[in-house]
């Protein structure tokens, strides 16, 4: 069995994408493929870049895209949404259903702006209908990049590998002062009790700074979070509701 076949046996049926990652992530392979997959991502960041260019400062919503619309995670989501759009926040999420749905449900629920970064997979993500905007986009490292790249405040809500996946990439920018200091915000206490011991526990045994762990807010309420937000990113940044930039039609903007 080669290695591409290999690593998919005993999976769920791999999309035409899924197979495209595999064989990326196989090893070397020829010079001018090489060329080709590197080209192709630079295309995916650009298509990106050309969709999310006006949305506005952004704040990101992590969470599942596994929670239905009764759950009281879904509703904390939307609550959130709403909230964030008040502010003046465009809210940006995985464009997915779950969390990511009820944040930009909500958005839309408080009239304001509504985007997402929708990762193409054979089972979960299809976009929302609560998207002003979304992009597509095949790989999941491009995905990461757009929703860090237009946010001033990240949210994270309960969710599995890829909501850990998410979070702990963000901290690692903000730690490592690739991004400026923008404000995390955990919500879900309960939830993510396990957690938040064990980055106790790492800071204990020296992995991790113990102001690291200040560099997250861990709570329930909408109001502690807003206010966490307002005061490490509108004040501090001096943010102020953008003022669309005409798009240039011979830059093919729409």
């Amino acid at each position: 069995m080669d290695t591409a076949k290999s690593r998919a046996a005993g999976t769920a049926p791999v999309s035409a994408t899924g197979a495209a990652g595999i064989r990326f992530l196989e090893g070397p392979g020829r010079r001018g493929l090489e060329l080709a997959r590197a080209a192709g991502v630079f295309l995916e960041f650009m298509k990106g870049f050309r969709a999310l260019h006006f949305v506005g400062p952004c704040v990101t919503v992590f969470g599942s895209a596994r929670f239905g619309a009764d759950h009281p995670h879904y509703k904390l989501g939307r609550e959130m949404g709403a909230r964030l759009a008040r502010m003046g926040f465009t809210v940006m999420t995985g464009g997915g259903p779950g969390i990511m749905e009820a944040a930009n449900r909500g958005a839309k629920d408080a009239g304001g702006r509504s985007v997402g970064c929708n990762i193409v997979l054979p089972f979960e993500q299809q976009p929302n209908p609560y998207l002003d905007r979304y992009v597509l986009i095949r790989w999941f490292f491009v995905r990461k990049v757009l929703l860090v790249k237009y946010s001033y405040a990240f949210v994270v809500l309960p969710g599995g590998f890829g909501t850990l996946d998410e979070l702990f990439e963000t901290l690692t920018l903000v730690q490592t002062r690739t991004i400026q200091d923008f404000p995390v915000v955990v919500m879900g206490v309960e939830y993510w009790r396990p957690l938040r011991a064990m980055l106790e526990r790492m800071a204990d045994e020296g992995t991790i700074d113990r102001a690291d762990l200040d560099r997250v807010v861990w709570t329930d309420s909408c109001e502690e979070a807003m206010e966490h937000i307002h005061a490490m990113s509108v004040r501090k940044f001096g943010l102020r509701p953008k003022v669309a930039e005409p798009r240039r039609w011979w830059l093919l903007e729409d």
